[in-house]
């Protein structure tokens, strides 16, 4: 605890009076009283100590306080502006969010990139119509978000977007020029603010980049203090070895590292988690500066396009829509992700019962949702699935493994109608714009990898579609309630450090990501006891319960469990001495 600081008679601000302070640095708890004034935690005392002095009051008994959460894998690059009051984020506890994720985002482009990418990841981020999409640069992006928004926000600039705009959508190897432009935008991305670099190894144009073309960008990037958050090249068949590659291109670039969604997925993988963690000790013992996030769920959630093979990609969304339309080639595509299993599908032959539509970009798809691949094709009249992987509803549930891989189109009907005809209609008729489900995780790994002293937390969650996955909605209060209180997979204290101090160290966030004197009044007051996320498949939009506060720069976006509407939020921009806002 410290000494009084900075308090003024007569200035409005914040008494949160016998609080359970719970600090960020996985410390015991203790109780205290906190005073926050113009936006700071200005004192931090014995319970009964503080003088409100013209503040409000608020008794927090039985109410713990922590640092505002950090969301480190967050999809709100456009909700952030299309939905000011940000209740799936705010309603959570979230403060801060990490953007530019997956290698895909919105900056920095030309037209004709953005006109790409916003058909491309429509599935992620909508494509609102009569939009303003008035920047191009990642420095008139932050400039956009800092017009009102109701978290903080950091942004890493996207590999596959920086190759996309240098380079297009081919499938093959940077020249030396085209290395030198990619270099050059990542050095004005992070001169602008970004926090460092995210790739999508799994998705187009990004994934067409080999380890040396990492290497290089990842030089830049460290050169500038940021770090590399990479989506890498499988999280099924093959995992081990793109994490290794990470490894790699940590070491030979010297760049920090933070590893995306870190699961281990598939029925190939259960039961892994150790395998990988033994791989990301040996690297931290060798020096690597290395995190990781995850979520606390087992299904995985992206775009129905995808599980495409790459090739079939090239080019990007047109060229992608041609090829699904000729039937030889769709014949390939088929062939790839049911018989090979294609790099889209992490190396593991398609398992069409895993596939659940939650969202569809056309109005006159959506009573396909809720419906998996294997669903729909029943519903055309096939009924022979051969290698499915077990009971469907078992796997939708989340009490499957899933993924066992070795499923087939099955047996066409008379009219010639396969699962694979289904996918693929599926993708003509919404354009590439379908979000899914993709019900593949493991238990034991999910709590294994949550376990790990280098773990962040990270929604993953994408907000658009019908029935998006509720860790949109639920990560941190899931995390709290169920993994915390009722599974003891966790202590309070280790989890509040996962999801608030750790994440605000790989930041280098100034000031914030603590309960210490002098930083930023970033909070959440939650009840222990109830804290529950109510997000679930059937209807995710839901907000937690057990969260009656939320502080954003010291002002109430959630007061008494109410949404305020504020937008106190800041760009908390990367500069040579920390990470705060401009």
């Amino acid at each position: 605890m410290s000494a009084m600081a900075g308090r003024r008679p007569g200035t409005t601000g914040l008494v949160v009076r016998g609080t359970t302070v719970v600090d960020g640095t996985g410390d015991p708890a203790y109780v205290a009283d906190v005073t926050v004034t113009g936006g700071r935690i200005t004192d931090i005392g014995a319970p009964g100590s503080a003088v409100a002095d013209g503040r409000r009051v608020l008794d927090a008994t039985g109410l713990a306080l922590a640092p505002g959460f950090v969301d480190m894998h967050a999809h709100s690059d456009l909700a952030l502006l299309t939905e000011p009051d940000h209740l799936a984020k705010v309603g959570q506890g979230v403060t801060c969010e990490v953007l530019g994720q997956d290698g895909l985002s919105y900056a920095p482009v030309d037209d004709t990139t953005l006109a790409q990418l916003r058909q491309q990841i429509a599935g992620w981020n909508g494509d609102p119509e009569g939009f303003d999409w008035d920047w191009r640069t990642v420095g008139e992006y932050l400039a956009r978000l800092d017009r009102g928004i109701a978290v903080n926000a950091c942004y890493l600039v996207p590999q596959g977007t920086v190759r996309a705009l240098a380079m297009g959508w081919d499938a093959r190897p940077a020249t030396d020029a085209e290395l030198q432009r990619q270099k050059e935008l990542v050095a004005a991305a992070m001169a602008e603010g970004a926090v460092g670099m995210s790739s999508g190894l799994t998705y187009t144009p990004g994934m067409y980049a080999s380890t040396e073309e990492l290497v290089e960008l990842c030089r830049v990037v460290a050169s500038a203090g940021g770090y590399y958050s990479p989506h890498h090249r499988s999280y099924g068949a093959g995992a081990l070895e793109a994490y290794a590659e990470m490894v790699e291109v940590s070491r030979a670039s010297g760049c920090p590292l933070h590893l995306a969604h870190a699961t281990m997925n598939f029925a190939v993988n259960a039961g892994r988690a150790q395998d990988l963690l033994d791989l990301l000790d040996t690297a931290i013992a060798g020096g690597c500066d290395l995190t990781l996030d995850t979520y606390p769920y087992l299904p995985g959630s992206t775009t129905l396009a995808a599980l495409l093979p790459s090739w079939a990609s090239e080019g990007g969304p047109g060229p992608t829509l041609a090829r699904l339309r000729d039937p030889a080639t769709a014949e390939r595509i088929r062939h790839d992700m049911e018989a090979v299993g294609s790099d889209g599908c992490h190396g593991v032959p398609v398992d069409w019962t895993t596939i659940q539509i939650s969202g569809t970009r056309s109005p006159s798809l959506t009573d396909r949702v809720g419906k998996t691949i294997a669903d729909l094709a029943r519903e055309a009249g096939v009924n022979d699935l051969p290698g499915q992987s077990g009971n469907v509803g078992e796997t939708i549930s989340g009490r499957g493994s899933g993924g066992a891989g070795r499923t087939s189109a099955g047996s066409a009907d008379e009219s010639g109608h396969t699962a694979f005809e289904v996918f693929r209609t599926q993708l003509l008729d919404d354009e590439l714009g379908t979000t899914i489900l993709l019900h593949v995780g493991n238990e034991e790994n999910v709590r294994a990898i949550m376990r790990h002293p280098a773990h962040t937390g990270g929604s993953d969650g994408l907000l658009t579609g019908a029935r998006p996955h509720p860790r949109a909605w639920g990560t941190f209060p899931r995390y709290l309630g169920h993994y915390v209180r009722d599974e003891g997979v966790l202590t309070l204290e280790e989890c509040v450090a996962h999801l608030s101090g750790r994440p605000a160290k790989r930041l280098n966030l100034v000031d914030r990501g603590f309960i210490r004197v002098g930083h930023h009044a970033d909070l959440v007051l939650f009840d222990p006891k109830t804290i529950t996320d109510t997000a679930t498949y059937e209807t995710p939009r839901r907000r937690p319960s057990g969260i009656p506060y939320v502080y954003v720069n010291g002002v109430a976006v959630i007061n008494n469990g109410t949404p305020t509407g504020a937008l106190p939020g800041k760009t908390l921009r990367h500069t040579p001495n920390g990470t705060h806002a401009l």
